[in-house]
């Protein structure tokens, strides 16, 4: 069986926004976890790209990270990820050539095919009511290589000569495949799509052609993961996240609500099967629950890399949660700041 201690741990981060906070707030306590993670030795920490999501601040991925980079020294800092159909490819590149010009080798590119929102959302970012096909990711991504390469007519400037990593995620079979045709590195969304993880690494894996990037597949899964003292605490702070997951199924999105809160909301029975499924799907528990469960996943998918989300409502909670996976991932690290 696979062991924590051997990949490298990363975040993915939504800055939420809660009913006690404010956005404000929410990009404050961001900017915190970050530091808080690098000390911790964390690989990468990359913001989620989401919009009309009253809970969730990372409307702008490019703009927090700059920030976040800014105030960190070490740490990878990167998109996870940019949603490529929201945005022209000559933005994209321009955006995250001037990021890799500003802070060198530190930048990473994650490109998504979802609109990260709804439909009329996306409409609104993209000016225009017509949708996109399947077959346009593909011509945006060779775009978007393009403006890194020079290959491309315009000149994206300062993307030439500043090519971050770039990497496709995804919750489904298609860029898995996308990427192993492209030999590019594949992050998959576990957190909200664990019913495809295996089927979508397989494909991944199947389809991988080496290319100038990789001569192997690397794959990174992102999982949902919240760490307490003891596994009821730890299921009493995950009761919000599951219940946004209630409230964004039925079309009612808003702030992270508290603990109390979301044990307080009347749920029909339906909301109550909706919540306890994406209870079943986190990573939940003690420090002893998690280490088990995470190697389990990690034996299960043979992940190069492990990214958690933590979507808990208290923010001392959250770098709580995130110190005790950090001890569990390397505790001669941080053995002096954590005792599991």
């Amino acid at each position: 069986m696979s062991r924590l201690s051997d990949v490298p741990l990363s975040v993915l981060e939504l800055a939420p926004v809660t009913s006690q906070t404010d956005a404000r707030t929410a990009l404050r306590h961001t900017t915190e976890l970050a530091q808080h993670v690098e000390r911790l030795g964390y690989t990468r920490f990359w913001l989620a790209e989401h919009h009309n999501m009253p809970g969730i601040a990372s409307s702008s991925p490019a703009i927090v990270i700059g920030h976040v980079a800014s105030a960190t020294k070490t740490l990878r800092v990167g998109s996870g990820g940019v949603m490529l159909p929201n945005h022209p490819p000559l933005v994209v590149a321009e955006q995250f050539g001037t990021l890799v010009a500003l802070h060198p080798d530190r930048i990473d590119l994650g490109i998504g095919r979802a609109p990260g929102t709804d439909q009329r959302t996306a409409q609104a970012l993209r000016r225009t009511a017509g949708p996109l096909s399947v077959d346009d990711f593909p011509q945006q991504l060779t775009e978007l290589m393009g403006y890194f390469e020079g290959t491309e007519e315009l000149h994206a400037v300062p993307a030439q000569g500043n090519k971050p990593p770039l990497w496709l995620l995804g919750s489904s079979g298609y860029s898995a495949q996308v990427a192993g045709l492209l030999g590019l590195p594949f992050a998959f969304a576990h957190h909200f799509s664990a019913e495809n993880t295996l089927p979508a690494l397989r494909l991944y894996r199947e389809r991988f052609q080496p290319s100038a990037v990789l001569d192997k597949p690397y794959a990174m899964v992102c999982a949902s993961v919240i760490v307490a003292d003891t596994d009821e605490h730890a299921r009493w702070i995950a009761g919000p996240g599951a219940l946004s997951f209630v409230r964004l199924r039925s079309g009612r999105p808003g702030p992270l609500s508290t603990p109390q809160e979301a044990a307080d909301y009347p749920y029909t029975d339906l909301d109550r099967l909706i919540f306890e499924e994406r209870m079943a799907n986190q990573v939940i528990g003690s420090p002893e629950t998690a280490k088990e469960q995470l190697e389990q996943l990690l034996a299960d998918t043979a992940a190069d890399e492990l990214m958690v989300t933590t979507m808990v409502a208290d923010q001392s909670d959250r770098l709580r949660s995130y110190e005790l996976l950090a001890a569990l991932h390397s505790p001669d690290r941080v053995k002096t700041e954590v005792e599991v």
